[in-house]
């Protein structure tokens, strides 16, 4: 039973690394006028979940390969790579935005 569930774990992870790809998939206006409401829908209703469920994921696969990451002397890229960008583009990029990070308006 433990290599079907870690089997499904690793296959939702790869699935799910494709989860900046659904927000990105609108077309961004302008500065002023901000991401369309269909690109707010979107990334509201799949694209956010998506990349919620992508870094718990990547946060347990992050910490099976910990020691092998630990020896490698890359442990914080692995965690940069599996937990930290998949947080990136679910909590801090704006709704319906294509990049990662606060919108900065335009000063007039």
């Amino acid at each position: 039973m433990n290599r079907v569930a870690m089997t499904a774990v690793v296959a939702l992870a790869m699935g799910l690394a494709s989860a900046p790809s659904l927000a990105a998939s609108g077309t961004y206006r302008s500065d002023q006028t901000g991401p369309r409401w269909e690109d707010q829908v979107v990334d509201a209703l799949i694209a956010r979940p998506v990349s919620v469920a992508a870094t718990g994921a990547g946060a347990v696969i992050w910490g099976v390969s910990l020691p092998f990451s630990l020896l490698g002397g890359n442990a914080g890229e692995a965690a940069d790579n599996l937990v930290g960008g998949p947080a990136r583009e679910a909590f801090v990029r704006c709704l319906g935005c294509r990049s990662p990070g606060r919108r900065q308006y335009a000063a007039e």
